[in-house]
């Protein structure tokens, strides 16, 4: 009767005992740890509850929980070991909500020095739950004894929260070092793994004894393999920070891992030399023979670990994983589809282009098999593949296109979008049936965010495609049976179509007039515009208010629309004052295939950096009245070496008349105090310093900022200097150990590196999606054009260095060039300093040298003139 009970429960899917609970019913419950005798049972039963309560996010007032903690201390009368462990879990959970908790101190120290070992290791880590900074000194001794406790439960438990205590006391916790190294030698495993964690966060502030502590280990005395794999971690960290390359001696230490007795010690090796900054095949090629090993490893985790690793390897270097083709090939049929799905990627990195017709069959039979996560991975292979065979591109395009058809989540689906506009962007070949594809899915597509984002590329694209008509059914079809947003996205489409292609026009106006009295206002808003726009038939009101519409920060916009409204001025407000958006200046890394699998929620985006910028300057008195913030430079300059007494590197501001020159500075010296830190400056005639606007105090190791403006010329071609710095302070000594400084001090100096003021400081990067239009827009009132010979070897070299100095945004993906070309055409749209709209139109070619016809149109001649003059 009992075995059918429990097969019933089974069937139905047993349940959760604690779902419904009440919190008020079950605090009420919590009177039972008053009753004489206690009843271990029936209050471990009601501990449960609470700590499922509180886990499940359910708030606890203040008092409740203080009353039910005070109530639960009674149960320290009891010596039920069950029941005591769960009043230790109970008293970390109630830590932060109860008050006055450390009435329990006593209690708990006690357990923690008593003679049953049980309790002792729980009793450590709710006490040091409990203790603050203040208190910490009172159980030090008792610490000291716990971290070398012969019982290893206890002696971990000790060094795990002497972990967590680092952080709020570090000075205290550091008086542990003996102990902690003591610890280290341990015999078990997993105390000498919380050891060397716990001496490597004490020490890690102090590169030097970190990299002495690490050389100890690295010459021996470490049995267990977590501990050995940490430090595998660490030396690599070390190798990183100190960019010492693989001749370090920490880089022999991790190779000769690779031939440690234990599989968790080799493959961590392994994937420490594989992540590695600019590792060569050479020096890869003994971490892919271990990993080639472990293909064929009768256990699944490392048969799974080789094959990940070797996918990321496979990015890089994936001439050094085509050794392993051949295992990787067996693995396509593993029972762990997980496996079988990283296998079957990495071989269409490392394939070659007659093997990816064969692959993308065998991908097929088992797509449906695999999770959504998996098959991301899949779709990002494909997509890194068809970069590799631009050829193939009609293959992979229709294995993508079917996938689209599959059932699947809003991830997997954004994922083939997103590699199938990859593809467009890269291979101009493939526009036409990837926005095929894209037309068809968007028929039956449920995702909001990915329709309007494919009729935003089909507003881009499709007018400038051979037949641009047979897109306008699709994108109509959008307006008259979706929702409002993708409708609206509709709208916006149809009117780039309206803009650029003229036959059109009359259709477009037609199907816009039929959305005016559409149900919602934005529907109705967007067409209102675009029709006003279009009957003007003018191509310069085309371009800047349908096919590339502002150029501004929305940030940027949002914050001047605000200060406006806060100062009423009979002065119209004038858009030259909000910042430009910021464009990246590289392209955006590939993402490893593996990194969905790593996803976690979103992270919340962070705000512009130069929005973060422009309100720390506005801060500034001296800096506040010097007008909008027109541009910050990305990648700060370093003026100092790295490990020099004092680092300084720089941030340039270029504001309409001035540069603001930002001094990021840190001490490294722990006996001296900087007072009155400024950075004298000094160039050639024309830029004229202004204000030294100093950092008060330089303590050790916090770092200070101090500023230098300086007004530019009135010559507005005089965009280029040279600047000698020297960093100006007074130095107080001070003791090492307090931080105290002597009361006197003196005067000292030290030199810094040169800073170059270039064109490109002067520019302000802005993507044009539709350059033609802008370009005609800006007309050639002010046209400039030279021609140059340039230095660059190929057509590649000479791009990338025309971008880098005059600083404007490549557009229309002009600067990417096909292989074997010998012309090529480069289009760049930037902003001047000032607000001045600035296209450039760069025609190279290749024979014996570069030469280059530059053609510079802008809103002002002198810009113009200023521009085709500077590149030769």
């Amino acid at each position: 009767m009992m075995l059918r009970r429990d097969k019933k429960d089974e069937e139905d899917g047993g349940g959760n005992p604690y779902q419904n609970l009440d919190r008020s019913v079950v605090l009420q419950e919590a009177r039972v740890f008053n009753a004489t005798p206690i009843n271990p049972r029936k209050c471990c039963h009601i501990l449960t509850k609470i700590m499922y309560i509180i886990n499940q996010g359910e708030s606890i007032g203040t008092t409740e929980a203080t009353e039910t903690f005070f109530a639960m201390t009674k149960l320290f009368q009891s010596n039920d070991v069950m029941l005591r462990r769960m009043v230790y879990l109970m008293i970390k959970e109630m830590a932060n909500l109860a008050e006055d908790v450390i009435i329990v101190t006593s209690s708990l120290t006690k357990d923690m020095t008593g003679k049953e070992d049980l309790y002792r290791a729980a009793a450590i880590r709710s006490l040091c739950k409990i203790t603050d900074s203040s208190m910490l000194q009172g159980i030090e001794r008792y610490m000291k004894q716990a971290i070398v406790d012969k019982v290893s439960g206890v002696s971990s438990a000790a060094l795990c929260s002497s972990l967590h205590l680092l952080k709020q006391s570090p000075e205290v916790v550091k008086r542990w070092v003996n102990e902690v190294q003591e610890a280290a030698s341990n015999d078990n495993v997993m105390v000498q793994y919380h050891a060397l964690g716990l001496l490597y966060h004490i020490r890690k502030q102090d590169r030097l004894a970190a990299s002495k502590m690490v050389s100890k280990y690295t010459r021996g005395g470490l049995k267990s393999p977590y501990a050995t794999c940490l430090l595998i971690r660490i030396a690599a960290k070390l190798i990183a920070d100190e960019d010492a390359g693989h001749d370090s001696p920490l880089f022999d230490f991790i190779e000769n891992c690779l031939r440690h007795k234990s599989e968790m010690v080799i493959y961590e090796a392994a994937s420490a030399i594989v992540n590695m900054k600019n590792t060569t095949s050479r020096e890869l090629n003994p971490a892919v023979s271990v990993l080639q090993l472990f293909l064929s490893s009768p256990k699944p985790t490392l048969r799974f670990a080789a094959t990940k690793t070797l996918n990321k390897v496979a990015m890089t270097h994936p001439a050094a994983v085509t050794a392993c083709n051949l295992d990787l090939e067996n693995l396509i049929t593993d029972v762990n589809r997980s496996i079988a799905t990283l296998a079957i990627t990495t071989l269409l990195k490392t394939g070659s282009e007659s093997s990816v017709d064969r692959l993308m069959k065998q991908i097929g039979t088992f797509m449906s098999e695999i999770s959504d996560e998996f098959k991301v991975v899949v779709v990002s292979a494909v997509r890194s593949l068809c970069s590799k065979f631009p050829r193939k591109h009609s293959v992979m395009m229709s294995f993508l296109s079917n996938m689209l058809r599959d059932e699947g989540g809003f991830e997997y689906k954004r994922a083939i979008v997103d590699s199938l506009i990859a593809i467009i962007e890269e291979n101009p070949e493939s526009k036409e049936t990837g926005l095929s594809h894209l037309c068809e899915f968007i028929e039956d597509c449920e995702h909001t965010s990915l329709a309007t984002r494919i009729l935003h590329l089909i507003g881009r694209e499709g007018p400038r495609s051979p037949n641009p008509a047979k897109y306008i059914r699709f994108i109509y079809n959008r307006v008259i049976l979706e929702n409002a947003a993708i409708r609206a996205a509709a709208v916006s489409s149809l009117a780039k179509f309206g803009a650029h292609c003229e036959e059109l026009l009359p259709s477009i106006v037609v199907l816009l007039e039929r959305s005016l009295l559409d149900s919602d206002d934005e529907v109705r808003d967007r067409a209102t515009f675009y029709l006003s726009v279009l009957k003007h038939s003018q191509k310069a009101l085309n371009s800047a208010y349908i096919l590339n519409g502002l150029s501004v920060s929305i940030a940027g916009l949002e914050r001047a629309l605000h200060h406006y409204t806060l100062s009423p001025s009979e002065t119209p407000f004038d858009m030259k004052t909000v910042p430009i958006e910021t464009q990246p200046l590289t392209e955006q890394k590939p993402v490893s295939d593996i990194a969905p699998l790593m996803a976690t929620k979103p992270e919340k985006l962070a705000p512009p950096t130069q929005d973060i910028y422009a309100d720390q300057l506005r801060a500034i008195p001296e800096i506040a009245d010097l007008g909008a913030l027109f541009k910050s430079s990305v990648k700060p300059s370093e003026l100092t070496e790295s490990e020099t007494e004092y680092m300084v590197r720089c941030i340039k501001h270029t504001f309409p008349e001035h540069i603001v020159f930002q001094f990021d500075c840190t001490n490294t010296l722990n006996d001296q105090q900087l007072e009155n830190v400024t950075v004298q400056m000094e160039s050639a005639e024309g830029f004229e310093v202004q204000h030294y606007i100093p950092a008060p105090v330089l303590k050790y190791n916090q770092p200070g900022i101090t500023y230098t403006v300086v007004q530019m010329p009135e010559d507005t071609s005089d965009v280029s200097s040279a600047f000698s710095n020297t960093l100006k302070f007074t130095v107080k000594d001070c003791d090492p150990n307090t931080g105290e400084p002597d009361d006197d001090g003196y005067e000292d100096e030290y030199v810094l590196e040169d800073i170059e003021i270039a064109l490109s400081d002067h520019m302000q990067r802005v993507l044009k999606p539709n350059f033609m239009a802008s370009w005609e827009e800006v007309g050639d009132e002010n046209e400039t054009e030279e021609t140059y010979g340039l230095a660059s070897k190929s057509l590649e070299e000479a791009i990338k260095d025309i971008v880098s100095f005059l600083g404007m945004q490549p557009c229309e993906r002009s600067d990417k060039v096909s292989e074997g070309k010998s012309s090529h055409t480069l289009y760049l749209a930037g902003v001047f300093r000032g607000g001045h709209d600035t296209l450039v139109r760069a025609r190279l070619a290749l024979q014996d040298t570069i030469t280059m016809h530059i053609t510079v149109r802008s809103s002002d001649s002198g810009v113009s003139e200023l521009i085709a003059s500077s590149v030769g």
